[in-house]
């Protein structure tokens, strides 16, 4: 499976644990909260809301339009810290799935790269 379908099956995958752990229902952040230069727009959003309307929404529209992906994600990492307390049960499945995103953004498949 190439990047780009790893990558959508992700995004599928996270948007439904989301709604699992109840926190993909966030309200849409205000115009302002979107100008924010602060990593996850820590200042404006909540990092459930930085995940649905600008992580996901932003993959989505690359894989969409064929943009370029990024090269380099660590947003697991920042989740962990930064998502709301949550049982872990509810926790461990969004934070799983950000790691296989990471994954799939730093190229890290676990299959040699054929050049």
């Amino acid at each position: 499976m190439n990047q780009r379908t790893r990558l959508s099956d992700a995004l599928t995958r996270l948007e439904a644990a989301m709604r699992a752990a109840d926190i993909w229902g966030q309200p849409t952040p205000s115009p302002q909260a979107f100008a924010s230069l602060e990593p996850f727009a820590l200042d404006s959003m909540e990092m459930a809301q930085w995940l649905r309307f600008v992580f996901v929404a932003r993959l989505r529209t690359m894989l969409a339009s064929a943009q370029p992906l990024p090269q380099g994600s660590s947003v697991a990492a920042a989740a962990e810290v930064y998502l709301p307390q949550m049982s872990m049960g509810a926790r461990l499945p969004v934070i799983e799935v950000l790691r296989e995103i990471d994954l799939i953004l730093n190229d890290e498949d676990g299959t040699p790269a054929l050049h």
